[in-house]
Order: C-alpha cells, then structure tokens, then sequence
C-alpha cells in the first residue's frame, strides 16, 4: 500500500488548513476562522477513521496526524492570546505557554527516554486524548464567543479545565517515562 493514502491526504489538508485559519483570525473573519477550524476538527475524525476502516494505517500517518493535531492546536491557541485582535475574549498568555511548555517537556521526554535506553513507543494516553478534546472545545468556546462579540462566563471555565488537563496530562507523561527508564522493559 502507498505511503500517500486518502487518509494521509486528508491530514496534510488539515495541516493546509492551518495558515488559512491563522489568516482568518489576524483579519477579523472569525466566521470563517471558526468554519475553517471546524472543519479541521472534521478532517481529524474522518482521517482516522477512514485509516481505521480501510486499512490504510501507515508509519507516514501515525507522524503526521498528532503533528497536524499539535500544529493546529498551538496556532490557534497562540493567535487566540494575540493582543490587538479586537477579541471580546482572548485565552490567557499564561495558559498558551503552560500548554506549549507541555508539548515541549513531553517531545523532550521521550527524546531523552530515546536517547537513554533505546527506541521506545509512546502510545497516546487517555489523558493525553482528554487533553487534546479539551483544547479543541476551548479553542471553539473561544472562537464562537467572539465571533458572536459577547464575552461568556463559559471561556474561563474552558480556561481552567485546560490548565487541570494540562497539569495531569504532564505529570501523567513524565511519571510514564519515569517508568520506561527504571523498567526498560515495560
């Protein structure tokens, strides 16, 4: 089977999607930000599932698809904390920076697991999928609120279930890997 499945092709439009989306939030078009970003989140599912389904699941897409996931993420998080967007709602510099520090300490991990004892899997772990979901609502939460223009109660919830999410996510990770180097074997 080639490398370039439908799934794949599905992922690298997420990832296409993604510059567009940026675009759209700098210029004040949060419709179409908010559509665009949707839409992603469509692309996501469905490329799962159609690897899932049709067999189509390959070493290409088991890189492509969290990168695409994590690129979207951290873009929308970072043009959603911008100052001077004429946002009614922007999500705190503190939270983008705890969220982005998670990523990094988690790709340093397993580096460091990598480098110290050998090429280790990292499976996506419940809470880390927790994680994902959660910054996926927020950033919608977010995204709806200001296209509406009405600030809401609801984005600081979103706010705070992100930094516990975040928070377990990481310890979560690190007593992981804490694990893998103690028993290489696990």
């Amino acid at each position: 089977m080639g490398t370039l499945t439908i799934a794949n092709q599905i992922t690298l439009l997420r990832m296409l999607l993604i510059p567009a989306f940026v675009i759209q939030v700098l210029y004040g078009e949060l419709g179409w930000a908010l559509a665009t970003f949707v839409t992603a989140g469509i692309t996501d599912a469905l490329d799962g599932l159609i690897a899932r389904r049709a067999g189509q699941k390959t070493t290409l897409g088991a890189w492509l698809d969290p990168m695409a996931d994590k690129l979207l993420l951290l873009s929308a998080f970072i043009v959603l904390t911008m100052p001077g967007r004429g946002l009614v709602a922007r999500i705190p510099v503190w939270l983008t920076v705890l969220i982005i520090s998670r990523d990094v300490v988690i790709v340093l991990t397993v580096t460091i697991v990598n480098l110290a004892i050998g090429r280790r899997t990292f499976m996506p772990s419940l809470l880390g999928k927790t994680a994902t979901a959660v910054y996926i609502v927020t950033c919608v939460v977010f995204l709806l609120v200001n296209y509406l223009g009405f600030p809401s109660p609801v984005t600081d919830a979103c706010v705070y279930i992100a930094l516990a999410i975040t928070v377990l996510s990481a310890l979560h990770y690190i007593h992981h890997a804490a694990r893998t180097i103690n028993d290489p074997s696990a």
